[in-house]
């Protein structure tokens, strides 16, 4: 009988840890954009990490992305803005990258966040977006190279950081107008696709048909 109330008595906190008052879960297709483009960072870094070996091994080792002397990610792998934080960049993106696959898992799983979770989360994908800003100025103007599998990972950060922005505006956990809420319900991606647009005219107006030479 004691052992029969007990289960009863915890029933509500499992069902109050599981709905908890302000916990909100993604769409499958929020899920889905998550686990795709986490996987794509995932895949991006690790082939850069791969190669940053390799070129550590041998100086003269050319990576398969190196085509031309534009798109050269030896000279990429070689600068001292590759090592930021005194590690091969790729390696903090095998780590983020690697978050974000698991966010967007637990969303396909059913998972609920709260408040908090989700804004730390739009923090995460600001700061990649702000650390991809920075790299590609770096990479168009003071290192004169680019990195296609770079250009990947500054593609799907991109994409993380406006969606899941829209999706905290757009359930009120960041403050915003009413048509700007209205707005993002149907044209979430026009957003991606204009900053990845001014990216693509930065690199074709810096370098233009030398990217093909």
């Amino acid at each position: 009988m004691s052992e029969t109330m007990s289960v009863k008595d915890d029933a509500p906190d499992r069902a109050e840890r599981v709905t908890a008052p302000g916990s909100v879960g993604g769409s499958r297709a929020l899920a889905l954009l998550l686990v795709i483009t986490g996987a794509a960072g995932v895949l991006a870094s690790w082939i850069i990490t791969i190669d940053k070996f390799e070129l550590l091994k041998d100086p003269n080792f050319q990576p398969g992305c190196s085509i031309n002397p534009v798109v050269a990610c030896g000279s990429i792998m070689k600068s001292e803005q590759a090592e930021v934080f005194g590690f091969p960049n790729p390696m903090l993106g095998l780590v983020t990258y690697g978050i974000v696959i698991c966010v967007g898992m637990s969303l396909l799983a059913g998972a609920r966040f709260p408040r908090w979770y989700w804004l730390t989360f739009n923090a995460g994908t600001l700061f990649g977006v702000g650390f991809c800003t920075w790299l590609m100025i770096q990479s168009l103007y003071h290192i004169n190279a680019l990195c296609l599998w770079c250009c990947l990972a500054w593609t799907v950060t991109l994409l993380m950081f406006w969606y899941v922005t829209s999706f905290n505006i757009r359930h009120g956990f960041l403050p915003a107008p009413r048509w700007a809420k209205g707005f993002l319900e149907d044209f979430t991606w026009a957003l991606p696709v204009m900053h990845i647009g001014v990216i693509a005219m930065l690199i074709l107006t810096r370098w233009g048909a030398d990217l093909w030479a």
